[in-house]
């Protein structure tokens, strides 16, 4: 008799970790997926329950793994922070991401980002932002009923969710903070530090020139029989 084949079970299917895909083509979309994704996770630092991850697997629907994705850059509002392999939603409270981000290089093609669109789309995503940094634009899309629809204008958006504020400056994005911080690059931050470092070391090198002119001041006082910290000089 023929054998029949046996279903897999939930435990036996492999949701792989990598889709053999490089990170970034080249180092300018490298360096934006880093900045936005580090500028998010410093901005949320402070909040365990959201998690940021960058050229993440998600896999939305459990016993199919080949319906996946792996935005560039993803934030879950409401999955607590932690190391994975993979985004598995039915392990993670059935919690779609609400904000994915893509960075463009030029090989990505117009019918590729249609289908990405199409999948955040039907798998829940609220918000979604591209940024070509090559071609300097900037476009947004907001989730009205179960559709993404695009928004008119990027141009001083704030997102509803992160409550970052968009602008396009001579084709390069600006991504700020609600207190008004600029998301900076891993070489501004290291050159903030520095001179946030270099601007410790001056006053305390000017407090050290303060107290040596008060002790030569004081000196030269008791040289001349007054004793600073008794004697007041009266008018």
């Amino acid at each position: 008799m023929p054998s029949v084949a046996r279903p897999f079970t939930p435990s036996e299917i492999v949701y792989p970790e990598s889709d053999g895909q490089p990170m970034a083509d080249n180092t300018l979309q490298f360096a934006w997926i880093v900045t936005i994704r580090g500028g998010l996770d410093a901005l949320f630092h402070a909040e365990p329950n959201v998690f940021v991850a960058g050229d993440l697997l998600w896999y939305p629907v459990e016993g199919n793994p080949r319906i996946r994705m792996a935005p560039d850059v993803l934030v879950v509002f409401g999955r607590p922070k932690g190391h994975r392999g993979s985004y598995l939603q039915w392990r993670e409270g059935h919690i779609p991401p609400q904000v994915v981000f893509e960075v463009l290089s030029p090989s990505n093609t117009p019918a590729e980002m249609r289908r990405k669109q199409r999948f955040y789309s039907r798998y829940g995503v609220e918000e979604y932002y591209i940024y070509a940094p090559d071609r300097g634009t900037l476009a947004g899309w907001l989730s009205q009923g179960m559709h993404l629809r695009r928004l008119p204008s990027m141009q001083g958006w704030v997102s509803p969710r992160l409550q970052v504020r968009f602008e396009l400056q001579g084709g390069e994005l600006q991504l700020y903070r609600p207190d008004g911080q600029r998301f900076l690059s891993y070489v501004e931050l290291a050159q903030q530090a520095t001179q946030a470092t270099q601007q410790a070391i001056q006053a305390e090198q000017r407090a050290v020139q303060a107290e040596q002119r008060a002790a030569q001041l004081a000196a030269r006082l008791r040289a001349l029989g007054i004793d600073p910290d008794r004697d007041v000089p009266t008018g």
